[in-house]
């Protein structure tokens, strides 16, 4: 029971940095792996001052029975200690975990307290802490200082902690910054991969044999892609696609538009599902493909509803 507790609280910790940034903070992004291809943030801060940002961060308390337990033995709570977040991987389907980073106020004392009482394992590596499960030592969480943790693997989170203490930490690409730096600064959360997105699947997710599929086909000269939602009165969702040359970028927004087609006739009087499809733009320039929709952040939440309800009696069922 106490290895399973100690388990729980680590992944949650995990999970916590890693799923709901102003640009992102550089400090974080000296501590990402120089060759990240994939990266994410959140400006938690941001997504507190609305309505819709409230009702995804209140989501994460309410439907993570792991993240109750978590605020209850550590008295931690992501929704109001974490206030930047960022995580990256090295794009490598099989590879290492990757990283999580957060900026935020911790009482890194009494969480390394919570956690050495349900049986994690502490690691001293280079004079800071690092968390880990007391069975499988791979995954773990170290506390730099009172405002900023890092999450993941052990050897990218020895990596992290090895780049804190550098005096000139090695950058990022440059093409990767750019990209960052685009979408951070124009979106409250945002993702980029600089590596084809189809790369990204693990082997065999595309079943030998598996019925052949248009979009997917598609998709697959995709060579990098993007997107954001802003939070405000209106939730706005932005996205790109650059495909390998303009006429694949014109076919993937051709494939789009048709799904917009067939979801139009499938929503049938429904207006909220009517309004979200209305919003929605598809624009081919040159090889991308940018695609943005639209709602008032209330008719969006409703839209959450449904499924909210429907995970509800999914876990009351198991």
């Amino acid at each position: 029971m106490i290895g399973m507790k100690a388990q729980i609280l680590t992944a949650t910790l995990f999970t916590a940095f890693s799923g709901v940034l102003s640009a992102a903070d550089p400090q974080l992004l000296n501590l990402v792996m120089p060759d990240a291809k994939v990266l994410a943030g959140v400006n938690v801060e941001n997504a507190k001052g609305t309505q819709f940002g409230q009702y995804v961060l209140n989501q994460l308390q309410t439907q993570d029975a792991h993240m109750q337990e978590l605020v209850s033995l550590t008295g931690f709570d992501p929704r109001r200690d974490v206030r930047e977040l960022l995580v990256a991987s090295d794009g490598v389907p099989q590879g290492k975990t990757g990283l999580a980073l957060a900026r935020g106020n911790f009482d890194v004392v009494k969480i390394t307290d919570a956690a050495k009482l349900h049986g994690a394992v502490i690691e001293m590596y280079n004079g800071v802490n690092i968390l880990q499960g007391p069975k499988k030592q791979e995954a773990g969480i170290a506390f730099l200082n009172a405002t900023t943790v890092a999450a993941g693997d052990i050897a990218n989170v020895k990596g992290a902690i090895d780049r804190w203490q550098m005096t000139t930490p090695q950058p990022l690409a440059a093409a990767v910054l750019v990209k960052v730096n685009q979408w951070s600064n124009s979106q409250d959360a945002w993702g980029i991969t600089t590596v084809p997105p189809a790369s990204l699947a693990p082997p065999g997710a595309i079943k030998a044999g598996a019925p052949n599929n248009p979009m997917v086909n598609a998709g697959q000269n995709v060579q990098a892609a993007a997107g954001g939602v802003k939070f405000g009165a209106n939730a706005v969702f932005s996205g790109e696609a650059e495909c390998d040359t303009a006429q694949n970028a014109a076919t993937l927004g051709d494939m789009v538009k048709l799904l917009i087609n067939l979801a139009q006739m499938q929503a049938g009087q429904d207006p909220t599902a009517q309004a979200l499809i209305k919003s929605v733009t598809v624009n081919a320039i040159g090889n991308k493909l940018e695609i943005s929709a639209s709602l008032p952040q209330d008719v969006f939440q409703r839209m959450l509803e449904p499924h909210k309800k429907t995970g509800q009696r999914v876990m009351r069922k198991q």
